[in-house]
């Protein structure tokens, strides 16, 4: 029985190599693998470890982690919100434009999650003992605060944009 991932990593592969316009030939040697072998690998015969898929990333100029996705070594990201999968997808980019541009992506997300780990920690100690995240009913009354407060947002930002509306602390006037 041949095991999906194994296949699905073969056509991923080839699809990769072709958009970068790479023979398997050149593949095999840049990634120090037989062509034989390789062809194996794309055609799902063939079930390559994660060194092979290392040096084969290294070939096509991509991710290594976007082969251990693909192969099923690693889980995708749920909080991926697209952009990488959209850059790898663009076939306007090269391949080696769209690695530097996940590259930037990654040490930005990096950054912003460090900067709201640092943020959690210094307003962990001025949240309120029943609202402590992890206690009974706080994720449902944290989720209600930020959803009323985004529907109130909504709300001002749309009384803003509608010439109609009266500006809540001024009176009517007979212009108006």
């Amino acid at each position: 029985m041949r095991n999906v991932n194994v296949n699905s990593i073969g056509e991923y592969i080839r699809e990769q190599r072709e958009q970068a316009k790479i023979s398997m030939r050149q593949l095999a040697q840049s990634a120090g693998v037989s062509n034989p072998y390789l062809s194996q690998i794309e055609r799902g015969l063939r079930k390559p470890s994660a060194d092979i898929l290392q040096q084969i990333a290294k070939g096509l100029r991509i991710s290594a982690e976007a082969l251990y996705v693909q192969a099923g070594i690693l889980e995708d990201r749920p909080a991926d919100s697209g952009v990488r999968s959209a850059l790898l997808a663009d076939p306007q980019l090269s391949e080696r434009q769209k690695q530097v541009l996940i590259e930037i992506y990654e040490s930005f997300r990096r950054e912003n999650a460090a900067a709201a780990d640092e943020n959690a920690a210094d307003t962990e100690a001025d949240t309120p003992a029943e609202l402590t995240i992890g206690s009974p009913g706080a994720e449902a009354e944290v989720l209600e605060a930020v959803l009323a407060a985004e529907a109130e947002a909504e709300a001002d930002a749309k009384a803003a944009s509608d010439p109609q509306t009266v500006p809540k602390n001024r009176p009517h006037s007979a212009s108006d």
